[in-house]
């Protein structure tokens, strides 16, 4: 078949696609660095025509949608979010983006039962010589979106690098319409590792050894271990994460990184997208070694528990006494989502030899004044983004307090001992006054070693 002739039916301008859009309709946007750029202009230029268009996207890191610009009363367009990027982020503070809670790796299910979709506007590759539209570094859940789709518009963008994987292209004859662009790829450089940082990971790289497997979160810390796994002399490491990061091109360039020892997808790096410089868009446009999954295989605990010695990397943002995680809010100011955050903590338990470490520095300053990242109660607001029971270590830079199995009093033992020191006295009569534990319990079962 002639999928050249099929291409040039099906290419239309960008006013002419967004044509297909009519009030009251459900948009997807496309997600992470897959999300179109081209099409939101045109989409915003309709403003004053439309009413009641409800739009979805994840993580946008191409800046402020045209959208929201065009129309900062939500009167026609009504933005929202799977998970913040810090644009979103500022969306979010003006009563602009609406956030979408979920369990990551249970999203795809989301579209294929509950959710309406009239139109998906996707980002990707040029069309190769199969027909096919390439997804990029950002699988995740795009293939369902496209199953549920009424209409498929495609704007593809020759700068987007090809991932190898599963469910990870569409082909031309599922499209309804071809818009050509040209622009780069978003940068979004790594976090640099403070002091702190780099001592929370010295205490992670003590627990990791040769034939792990690892996920690793964004931020700081996850990158000052990726940076230490680089220049050690580590062997034969897997990675199965949610996010590719710079850091895993070092790690791999370096010789660390095999997939030898994985007992699946051998010789493999699994992710589900990639969110990084040019550098990670280099290393996996069409490298083998590179393996992006949909979402709900990435993410499913039961798949990450086959991996032997999985080793989870995350950060959050602070703890309370009883053990409650919360990674995404600042009381009730959203700042992320919950992520991949629950499917690694529950998946890295599962996993023979397995490891789950969720990190912050022990304290923050706000206004010059001290406060501490391990909190009698999680303020109020704050989104309990892992249940207790579901977590394994939490890391300080004074120490790691594994929770598992621990009675509420011995918990609170734990994290008062990894606390900063200046908090430790006053974290004690809090947990004395909530009944966590009576006065009469022996403090010196705290250790306060640094």
């Amino acid at each position: 078949m002639n999928y050249l002739e099929e291409y040039q039916r099906k290419l239309v301008t960008p006013d002419e696609a967004v044509k297909v859009v009519k009030s009251g309709d459900w948009l997807e946007y496309g997600t992470f660095a897959g999300s179109v750029v081209v099409l939101d202009k045109a989409l915003a230029a309709r403003k004053d025509e439309l009413h009641d268009i409800k739009i979805r996207n994840n993580c946008r890191p191409h800046g402020i949608p045209e959208v929201v610009r065009v129309d900062p009363a939500r009167e026609h367009f009504t933005f929202n979010s799977w998970h913040f990027s810090g644009f979103e982020r500022q969306l979010s503070d003006q009563g602009l983006c609406s956030y979408m809670p979920l369990i990551y790796h249970e999203l795809p299910e989301y579209y294929r039962r509950y959710l309406e979709l009239d139109v998906l506007f996707l980002q990707a590759t040029s069309m190769d010589k199969h027909g096919y539209f390439n997804f990029g570094p950002s699988v995740s859940h795009v293939m369902a979106m496209c199953e549920k789709a009424k209409k498929i518009i495609v704007e593809t963008n020759p700068n987007v690098p090809r991932c190898l994987g599963q469910e990870e292209a569409i082909h031309i004859s599922k499209i309804d319409y071809i818009v050509e662009a040209d622009y780069p790829m978003p940068q979004v450089p790594a976090v640099k590792p403070g002091e702190i940082d780099k001592k929370i990971a010295s205490l992670i790289m003590e627990q990791i050894e040769d034939d792990c497997c690892l996920q690793f979160g964004i931020g700081g810390m996850p990158n000052a271990v990726g940076e230490m796994i680089a220049l050690s002399d580590l062997k034969d490491l897997g990675i199965h994460t949610e996010m590719f990061v710079d850091s895993i091109v070092d790690m791999a360039q370096q010789g660390r990184v095999t997939g030898a020892s994985k007992s699946i997808d051998k010789y493999k790096i699994v992710a589900t997208f990639a969110l990084g410089t040019n550098k990670t868009y280099e290393f996996i446009d069409n490298n083998p070694m590179c393996f992006f999954g949909p979402v709900n295989y990435v993410n499913d605990p039961a798949v990450i528990g086959k991996l032997d010695k999985f080793v989870s990397i995350n950060n959050c943002i602070d703890v309370d006494l009883f053990g409650q995680v919360n990674s995404e809010s600042s009381g009730i100011r959203h700042i992320s989502g919950t992520g991949g955050a629950a499917c690694f903590a529950l998946g890295a338990f599962r996993s023979k030899g397995g490891k789950g470490f969720i990190c912050m520095t022990s304290s923050f300053k706000k206004g010059g004044e001290l406060f501490s990242r391990i909190r009698p109660t999680l303020e109020p607001g704050s989104i309990v983004t892992i249940h207790r029971g579901m977590v394994h270590n939490i890391v300080t830079e004074y120490g790691i307090a594994n929770l598992k199995g621990k009675t509420v009093w011995e918990r609170a033992e734990a994290l008062i001992s990894i606390a900063h020191p200046q908090f430790r006295e006053e974290l004690i009569k809090n947990a004395e006054t909530m009944g966590i534990w009576r006065k009469s319990n022996k403090r010196q079962q705290i250790s306060f070693t640094c």
